[in-house]
């Protein structure tokens, strides 16, 4: 008997692994699950991951996306934010979902797209992964080609640059240069847990005037 996947319950903060999934299989599951949905799913070679955050990782999601709105604003950059949009290559057996996702150099590829596919689409400049219970799935960024990941965990922000095919780990951002990204969203982060949303962007769009 075929279970459907409305029967599979997943609770935030838990992963499922599901194996021997195929590509037609995959986009059955993604088209099932639909949009708006709190899961999100990383795929490789046959193997489906489900994952469910936690209402912090969400929220630290939010934030961290917020900051960087605000400075590609102040620096006037085009830019098309992406949210968990599906990152998907059939080519490359390959499917991973951000927390948040922008593209900047790319960002006239991409107008006016709802959906990417990285058999014809560039990959998004910049992706974003909250890890607070799961860990972030550098082999998917790594196939589907992403130049520069950041990767939030309870310690704060890293930064992972992709050279010849593999990351490694630096304290700048090519997308930013010039600008403390580390600290700075260490900061803000931080401030938005202890005084809150409003005041911490408040402070930091005070921050961006005074030295940008």
């Amino acid at each position: 008997m075929l279970l459907k996947l409305q029967q599979i319950i997943v609770k935030p903060g838990q992963q499922m692994l599901l194996q021997d999934i195929s590509w037609q299989q995959l986009e059955n599951i993604l088209e099932e699950m639909g949009e708006r949905r709190a899961a999100r799913i990383s795929y490789s070679h046959g193997w489906l991951e489900i994952m469910v955050p936690l209402p912090e990782h969400e929220k630290d999601k939010e934030y961290i996306g917020e900051l960087v709105r605000v400075l590609l604003d102040k620096l006037q950059i085009d830019f098309e934010p992406f949210g968990s949009t599906t990152l998907k290559n059939e080519r490359s057996q390959q499917a991973v979902e951000p927390d948040t996702s922008f593209y900047i150099q790319n960002q006239a590829a991409v107008i006016g797209k709802n959906r990417i596919d990285l058999n014809i689409d560039p990959p998004p400049d910049l992706a974003i992964e909250i890890d607070i219970t799961s860990r972030t799935r550098f082999e998917n960024y790594q196939i589907l080609g992403v130049p520069e990941l950041w990767r939030h965990t309870q310690q704060g922000l890293e930064i992972f640059l992709l050279k010849e095919g593999k990351y490694i780990k630096s304290e700048s951002s090519p997308n930013f240069p010039n600008i403390p990204i580390v600290e700075l969203v260490n900061e803000y982060v931080q401030q938005c847990l202890t005084i809150g949303r409003s005041q911490a962007m408040r402070n930091f769009r005070d921050w961006v005037k005074n030295n940008l």
